[in-house]
């Protein structure tokens, strides 16, 4: 409770919050009346966001490759640059992961979920000067369900059936009722445009509070503030830079020597060299982000459900979250979702490793010879040790793999999604329906296992429109089993978000929705004066 009692203080202190919103969330928090009203005063009282200044972010995660597209968006690098200059319908609450108003005021469903009405903001300009309508919401959702725009959204979007404009509110009806949509329409891939970004999907004109002032591929982008942004409470330094830096030693490097305020993914392995820093502030968040090693089910020789279970019971959990996590994480179970997502199939027995059933299983698939395994540095922080570690507990069950150290630029183009087995990472989804719809759901473009199961799909699509949630919750379960034990996730770790900033950097939100407070760092901190 006093994470959340802080982070509503903070919330005030940033301008962000209302003493009637302070006061309701912190009652419901079961704080008494005259406490809640003395911690709004105090919260206040507190510094106020300063303004003004020229915030650098260091980050991995940028490609030769990337385009402002935010319906192509893979990379850490532009889910970030995204947030800077786009908004989408909903967020999601940093704390409880709950669906909040952006563009979108309000909404309410049918009662079996199935018809969605949308009330759209109105007096938001676009960075070009025109007016957002709702006509601009309602081209921006077609164009994500085009399979021709090649969205991350379009799983999600396949589930919508027909969307219009009726009365000046924009209706959407899914085929199926579907009581997670609000937080559907928070993927970072719907930022809404200007018809949609059907004429300029690269133009980057949004509503965000920074404008794009330039934009070099794998190399940096730079951000002027939008005067004439909706909100009051974001947006606070005057311009962004963000450098791309795949590197880990280099981002520590630019970090300790102030060539950068903030850099991501920092290896937990540096924690304790960088926190000597005197001006140095580590950032770790505890959220649903998981390191993965995955294979293509329908590819040889994965496409054996024994070589898939060696390579499973091969895998040292346990060992992974202490030294590739330096225990900044979570033991993972071979399937996509933690404690935090509601609905979670509690219960399910963990995976162990276990030399003797992998052996088994490695014998019993008549697999023989090495077991290829490509990975980078850019797969996530470790990743290389990771699978070297992996290949030594492998090893003990009579299992060869080889790793192949592949370049960090093209590696999400041209190995992730491409190659049978690879080292990867996911950031979570809001929900668990869209989770397993982003990457299990056997039409999903970024099924990175292709896991591709008809009764799967059939119970995704029937726990979506359950609204009954003990009946829900054994759905979840089920599909959380096959996964688990058919599929081809190898999922030993449920990492903490881990980045650093300077001591100058304050108002930083830990937001359990994704890493590096869901995005939205650039537009939530400010710069001590």
């Amino acid at each position: 409770m006093s994470d959340y009692l802080k982070y509503l203080g903070s919330q005030v202190t940033r301008g962000g919050m209302s003493r009637r919103d302070f006061m309701g969330r912190a009652l419901a928090a079961g704080v008494s009346l005259s406490a809640a009203g003395s911690m709004f005063a105090t919260s206040v009282a507190a510094a106020e966001p300063v303004k003004g200044g020229h915030l650098k972010l260091g980050l991995e995660g940028g490609a030769a490759t990337d385009v402002l597209d935010p319906a192509k968006y893979l990379s850490q690098v532009l889910f970030v640059v995204g947030r800077n200059w786009g908004d989408m319908l909903v967020e999601s609450d940093p704390l409880t992961g709950q669906p909040v108003a952006a563009l979108a005021e309000s909404w309410e469903s049918s009662p079996d979920a199935k018809i969605w009405t949308f009330k759209i903001r109105k007096g938001v300009q676009f960075h070009n000067g025109k007016e957002m309508t709702v006509d601009d919401v309602l081209q921006t959702l077609k164009r994500h369900t085009d399979e021709k725009s090649e969205s991350g959204a379009l799983g999600v979007m396949k589930s919508i059936g027909d969307i219009k404009v009726e009365g000046g509110d924009l209706v959407i009806t899914l085929a199926e009722g579907n009581a997670d949509l609000p937080l559907l329409l928070s993927d970072y891939h719907l930022i809404v445009q200007p018809n949609g970004g059907f004429d300029d999907p690269n133009a980057a004109i949004g509503t965000g509070p920074y404008k794009v002032a330039s934009f070099e591929p794998g190399v940096r982008a730079t951000f002027e503030k939008n005067p004439n942004d909706w909100r009051q409470d974001r947006g606070y330094v005057d311009s962004i830079e963000i450098i791309v830096i795949n590197d880990a030693t280099a981002r520590v490097a630019a970090l300790s020597s102030g060539q950068v305020h903030f850099i991501n993914r920092v290896d937990p392995k540096t924690v304790g060299l960088l926190k000597r820093g005197p001006n140095v502030e580590i950032l770790n968040t505890s959220g649903r982000g998981h390191y993965v090693f995955i294979m293509h089910c329908n590819t040889a020789p994965f496409d054996n459900i024994d070589l898939r279970l060696a390579l499973k019971y091969a895998m040292d959990r346990e060992s992974m979250v202490k030294t590739i996590l330096g225990g900044y994480g979570k033991v993972g179970n071979d399937f996509p979702i933690n404690e935090t997502y509601a609905l979670f199939p509690e219960g399910l027995e963990q995976r162990a490793y276990d030399p003797d059933k992998a052996a088994f299983h490695f014998k019993k698939s008549g697999h023989d010879g090495a077991v290829l395994l490509r990975t980078s540095d850019v797969a996530f922080p470790g990743a290389v040790d990771a699978a070297v570690l992996y290949q030594e507990s492998a090893k003990k069950a009579g299992i060869n793999i080889e790793v192949k150290r592949e370049p960090g630029d093209g590696y999400w183009t041209n190995v992730w999604n491409v190659q049978p087995f690879s080292t990867s990472y996911w950031g979570g989804r809001p929900t668990q329906d869209q989770m397993y719809t982003t990457a299990y759901y056997s039409k999903a473009d970024w099924n990175d296992t292709r896991f591709l199961r008809p009764d799967f799909d059939k119970m995704l699509l029937e726990a979506r429109a359950e609204l009954d949630e003990p009946k829900r919750k054994d759905m979840y379960r089920t599909m959380a089993t096959m996964v688990r034990d058919e599929g081809g996730l190898i999922l030993p770790m449920f990492n903490d978000f881990v980045n650093a900033s300077t001591k100058k950097v304050k108002g930083y939100v830990h937001d359990i929705g994704n890493d590096m407070s869901n995005g939205f760092v650039g537009t939530r901190v400010w710069l001590e004066a």
